[in-house]
């Protein structure tokens, strides 16, 4: 619970909101990063506003009667403590163990957490609440809703530490991107240059898309080949004056 906070430069955050999740695993897979997507998360009622933060990780376990107790709510090792550290623009990413017979939050907790400037909240567990959750406006990726609390099947145990969410292996401060195609972490140590090149994947891709709508084949044109890439490299040069 000690690990800093930190705050994604507005600069990155500007251009992660204008790339796809799909861009994004694909730059990541020809890095070598396969396992990046989360397995579970969707869009919760439709939520199709891409959204980029760094990670702010929570861990649940399975439940024990003894720890897993609505008395537990209070206790100093909550999620409402937890939710109580999280800095504005941080992505809540919420290891639940794929649960999805017990809501991890409600709408009072994500009342809180929209109150507070969190970006989303992203589980591979479910909420409950549905009603008063969508109300609250903070995006939401998770599996779905359950009615039964957390501590019905989970036990709260620590945040911002090393978690797993949809079988991807998310550390604080690592950043993650969420848009209708679901989430996909960027390790923090990869940020600029994966930004960097899912960019200009990003606009050479829009260009693609332009070539086939005007019946251009497919082969030698995506993936570019030697003549595709200088014909693209010109126009781009062509329309910055270069």
């Amino acid at each position: 619970m000690t690990t800093e906070t930190l705050q994604l430069h507005p600069d990155i955050a500007h251009a992660l909101v204008g790339i796809t999740t799909a861009t994004l695993s694909t730059v990541l897979l020809e890095k070598g990063l396969r396992n990046v997507w989360m397995r579970g998360p969707a869009p919760l009622a439709g939520n199709r506003t891409r959204q980029a933060g760094r990670a702010f990780t929570l861990r649940f376990v399975p439940a024990r009667e003894d720890l897993a107790t609505p008395a537990a709510w209070a206790s100093p090792v909550s999620t409402r403590t937890a939710i109580e550290a999280m800095p504005a623009g941080c992505i809540a990413v919420v290891d639940a163990m794929g649960v999805t017979d017990a809501g991890i939050f409600g709408d009072i907790l994500c009342a809180r957490m929209q109150k507070r400037g969190v970006s989303a909240l992203i589980t591979d567990g479910v909420v409950r609440d549905l009603v008063g959750v969508i109300d609250t406006g903070l995006p939401v990726w998770c599996r779905g809703t359950a009615a039964p609390a957390s501590v019905a099947a989970l036990t709260f145990v620590n945040w911002q530490e090393p978690i797993a969410c949809g079988g991807v292996a998310v550390f604080p401060n690592d950043v993650v991107v969420a848009d209708a195609d679901g989430a996909v972490l960027i390790p923090a140590a990869l940020l600029d240059e994966v930004v960097e090149l899912a960019a200009r994947k990003e606009r050479f891709e829009e260009w693609a898309v332009r070539q086939v709508k005007n019946g251009a084949p497919l082969p030698g044109l995506y993936p570019p080949n030697a003549e595709t890439k200088a014909r693209y490299e010109a126009e781009i040069a062509q329309r910055e004056g270069l």
